[in-house]
């Protein structure tokens, strides 16, 4: 944190704008080193914490760099690229690239990581480059398209480094790399073997994690090949273990205030004025603690917040993983003119998530509790009849007998990539050709669920058979057979228990993807001019996706989305794409060696896409570089992007969904039919439940055409690398992305909204109400609406000190500001307001603080190395001050805004190669500073009263790794 400086009065007649302040930090930061650079030596070193090499220099190759297929000797181009290498990732402590690569500043919004319990669980971790959301970013393993958007499911041994481009890409790589793309360079040469133990602990002392690596290698004079196995195992964490996720914490009128669930195992139960009165209360009532059996009038109290169910301490905070990897990299030339190689990985996640047991809402469940149950001391009917849309008093219970609602998943990644390369004869062409299959299945078993139809029909109507002794399902007149009546207005009574555990069941769903591909491609030197060579990379491809999903058909929900499970429902569906595509790039040199144009060069690239699904797309780009000096380089590139619906946007199927609306016909007295089917216009109606019943679903399923994501992705940048200052480089670059027709999984609020608005909006067909007026449900699909519009400044200042008789110390620091982070919910309505997310967080978006960034400073000396790792996350805030954007981060008043401070996290890590034992020995804490992470409240978020993405919530973690090379 910095202090407050309050300038003269001069001083405040200049003020930076956003964008020049994060244009000035390279140069500001270049200014701080050069004291200390003046007395370093001439040559550059090496960036790494390992020891220095004594390997000859080598005449540079040219390569492909990521955002790119022209190869190339220069690495500095038109396309900004971040490069983390193995001593990086190494030095990091990471167990897994999800943790590393979610660190770097350019990462933002919302991603999947171990932390996240309710609504992950799978092991898997994504990356949102430019906070795009991972459909946005493209992941590929050296080049090629990753079949399972978890880059978890990469063995870290496996890599050689990590590119990170962070410009739009679609013209050379095709759909989804909008925000950027990371690309997984694989190891291809090793010699011996090496394995590797990896153990750390929280200061809390848990959180436990161990990583095993064996990697075995052979390197010949016409090939290579590399095998290892991978192994990792992640600990549960349970949210009541730390003081800031174990309480659900809600911010209210302004104060923090304890609460939680309605549905509580004591119910939460809304009567007749008449009947409550009978009772002494308002509406709302509960069940005393303590009482067994059958319950009267006498058992029950006011309802109060105390009543309210502590769901929170039910989670996970650190969701359990174990994960087991094998890999296979092999190459070999069979000629002077053709090499072939086959790239192989297989991994196995297991993995779960727990939440709170199964709630109960009679009336959201759309189901009855009998008013002539044995058990109902009420005599009137709880909830809402499902076939006429009648709805009665609102009960909440929560079957905690049941235990937790777990969702055990097993993942299953397979990935196989063999190919040929080779040379056109003697010319500078070369050629490349390889088929990629892919095949992922996710397997989940769910437990804590029951029968739907087994428990409606122990709610309805019962009765004590005199000859028997026994409550009965049915009348006296018409017992029902095979039916065991459930006291649901007492359910830890040990009946209700046994009765519950009878009718429980654990549904299971699978889902299958898969993924072939066939890509050719091509490179080299068309012509000469006086500048250089003209370069041209061109090639074509076939892709075809595939996805095809059962379950237990207890769990498979029906045509409106209804399952036979309480609080669980899925999908049989099946469905596959294919696209066909063409690429063509070239580098043309315009000018070379001459006063204040060193070099200047052009690149130019298009794609063409045909979707089966999406129809066609062309995507162009135009890049340019120029160096009026050696040392310096301008470069800028405008991109057209574009991104197809991928299959799950497709293919999802029905599930359930429970969101509250506010319904825009209450009140109603006519004028809109198209939302107000069957509403009385009279201005009786009001909905009998905020909480509605809603289905969520891909496309297909809603009968809706979805189009591609479009829109431009902009970047201007500086490189200077000073040859009077060898080892120092800074850059900077703006960049800046438009995007329409996003697609989006729309809410019900939206729907209803829109419809009401406007008559004639396809979204009208998605409202379903009973022949009351009363909403029966709303589809929520998958469709194309809004646009995003996001722009800000990258920057790295690096700088490698040569040798002295202390070391060698290098240090780098990277920042990303972001000036803008505009999302408008429907362009095409007039009164839609455009949500401003830059220095905010927002649930639906994720975290957007102004800025963020990433230093590290390294030191080797002979055996020994560290290094310090600082990551810093900007001031942000939760909630607008704009009414109409209805992000407010209280619960009960309008418009107010919570201000969250920066956050510094520190790691450090120090080694020692023992190098007559061939071993290595490094040690680390992250978060030595044991910083918590800020309340944000669980009315502004999922989990763990805080953004789990974005903030660390293990607290002060001790690591230890021990490397034998054999």
């Amino acid at each position: 944190m910095h202090p407050t400086y309050d300038p003269p009065s001069a001083a405040r007649c200049f003020r930076p704008k956003p964008l020049a302040l994060a244009l000035m930090a390279p140069i500001a930061l270049m200014a701080v080193l050069m004291p200390a650079a003046a007395q370093a030596q001439d040559a550059a070193p090496s960036t790494s914490n390992a020891p220095p090499s004594t390997d000859k220099a080598k005449t540079l190759d040219s390569v492909t760099v990521t955002g790119s297929r022209i190869r190339r000797i220069d690495v500095e181009t038109a396309n900004p690229v971040v490069t983390v290498d193995r001593s990086q990732i190494a030095a990091s402590g990471k167990a897994t690239l999800g943790d590393l690569v979610q660190e770097l500043p350019s990462v933002a919004g919302n991603a999947t990581n171990a932390n996240t319990n309710n609504g992950g669980g799978t092991g898997a971790a994504t990356i949102s480059l430019r906070g795009m959301g991972d459909k946005r970013t493209l992941i590929l393993v050296n080049g090629i398209r990753l079949a399972y958007n978890d880059v978890n499911s990469i063995p870290a041994n496996i890599i050689d480094r990590v590119e990170v481009l962070s410009n739009g890409a679609s013209a050379i790589y095709g759909s989804d790399a909008i925000g950027g793309v990371v690309n997984f360079i694989l190891r291809d040469k090793f010699d011996g073997v090496q394995f590797s133990g990896d153990f750390g602990e929280s200061s809390h002392s848990d959180g436990f994690r161990r990583h095993f690596s064996l990697t075995a290698g052979h390197t010949g004079e016409r090939g290579s090949i590399v095998a290892g196995i991978d192994h990792q195992s992640l600990d549960a964490v349970s949210a009541s273990d730390r003081a800031f996720s174990r309480d659900a914490l809600n911010l209210s009128n302004g104060q923090v205030i304890v609460s939680g669930s309605s549905a509580t195992p004591v119910g939460s139960i809304t009567l007749p004025h008449a009947v409550a009165g009978q009772i002494g209360c308002g509406s709302r009532v509960s069940l005393n603690p303590g009482v067994s059996g059958t319950t009267t009038l006498n058992d029950y109290h006011c309802y109060s917040n105390a009543d309210t169910y502590n769901y929170q301490g039910d989670n996970i905070l650190q969701t359990p993983q174990e994960r087991n990897s094998f890999f296979l990299l092999g190459k070999y030339k069979f000629s002077d003119a053709v090499q072939g190689y086959a790239n192989f990985y297989y991994t196995k996640t297991e993995s779960d998530s727990q939440i709170a047991p199964v709630p109960v809402f009679a009336n959201g469940d759309n189901f009855i509790v009998s008013a002539q149950s044995y058990y109902n001391p009420f005599g009137v009917n709880f909830g809402t009849d499902r076939v006429t849309g009648d709805s009665y008093g609102d009960f909440n219970t929560r079957f905690t007998t049941l235990g937790y609602r777990r969702y055990v998943y097993k993942t299953y990644n397979m990935q196989f990539t063999p190919g040929l390369r080779g040379n056109f004869g003697d010319s500078s062409w070369q050629w490349d050709a390889n088929v990629n299959y892919g095949k992922v299945r996710q397997k989940s078993v769910n437990y804590g669920f029951l029968d739907y139809a087994q428990l409606e029909q122990g709610l309805g109507p019962s009765f004590l058979d005199a000859s028997t002794g026994k409550v009965t399902c049915g009348t006296p007149g018409s017992p029902v057979a095979n039916c065991t009546p459930i006291n649901i207005f007492n359910v830890n009574d040990p009946t209700t228990i046994a009765a519950l555990r009878n009718i429980q069941v654990n549904p299971t769903a699978t889902n299958d993807y898969i993924v072939k591909q066939f890509e050719a491609n091509a490179n080299g030197n068309l012509f000469t001019l006086p500048a250089g060579d003209v370069s041209l990379a061109t090639g074509l491809s076939y892709r075809k996706e595939s996805t095809s999903s059962w379950a237990d058909p207890l769990a498979v929900g029906d045509a409106n989305g209804l399952c036979g499970v309480v609080e669980f429902c899925t999908t049989v569906l099946s469905g596959s794409f294919n696209v066909k595509e063409a690429y063509a790039e070239a580098l043309v040199p315009l000018l070379a060696d001459l006063p204040g144009a060193q070099a200047l060069n052009v690149t130019l690239g298009s794609r063409y896409s045909d979707y089966s699904t999406a129809g066609s797309n062309t995507s162009s780009k135009v890049a340019l570089e120029w160096r009026p000096v050696q040392d310096l380089l301008l470069r800028g590139t405008v991109s057209q992007v574009f991104r197809a619906p991928n299959i799950y946007e497709l293919y999802s199927g029905i599930a359930n969904d429970a969101p509250t609306v506010n319904d825009p016909c209450n009140f109603y007295t006519g004028g809109h039919s198209a939302a107000c089917a069957n509403v009385p216009t009279d201005g009786s109606y009001q909905q009998a439940n905020p909480q509605i019943s809603a289905k969520a679903s891909g496309a297909v399923p809603a009968g809706y055409q979805l189009k591609p994501e479009q829109g431009k992705s902009f970047d201007y940048g500086v490189v200077y690398d000073p040859q009077w200052l060898p080892g120092l480089s800074l850059s900077a670059d703006v960049w800046r992305i438009n995007l329409n027709d996003t697609i989006t999984t729309i809410s019900a609020q939206t729907v209803l909204n829109q419809c009401y608005a406007n008559a004639s909006s396809p979204f009208c067909n998605f409202i379903h109400r009973f022949n009351t007026g009363n909403i029966n449900y709303v589809a929520e699909p998958t469709v194309n609406l809004g646009a995003l519009s996001t722009k800000g400044v990258d920057s790295t200042v690096a700088y490698r000190f040569d040798e002295t008789r202390f070391g060698r110390f290098n240090v780098r620091l990277d920042t990303t500001y972001v000036a803008r982070y505009d999302v408008n919910p429907d362009p095409s309505d007039p009164t839609a307001v455009t949500i401003h997310n830059a220095g905010k967080y927002t649930y639906a978006y994720g975290n957007f603080p102004r800025w963020r960034g990433l230093a590290t400073l390294g030191w080797t000396h002979g055996p020994w190395s560290a290094s310090w790792r600082i990551r810093y996350i900007g001031r942000t805030q939760v909630g607008s001050a704009d009414e109409q954007q209805q992000l407010s981060a209280d619960l009960s008043i309008p418009a107010v805004v919570r201000r969250v401070g920066a956050y510094t996290y520190h790691n450090v890590q120090a080694g020692y190669d023992f190098a007559p034992w061939h071993t290595r020995v490094d040690l680390g804490i992250d978060n030595l500073s044991d910083k918590q992470p800020p309340l944000l409240y669980q009315n502004n978020v999922t989990n763990s009263n805080t953004d789990v993405a974005t903030y660390d919530v293990m607290g002060r973690y001790y690591w230890l790794r021990a490397t034998v090379t054999f």
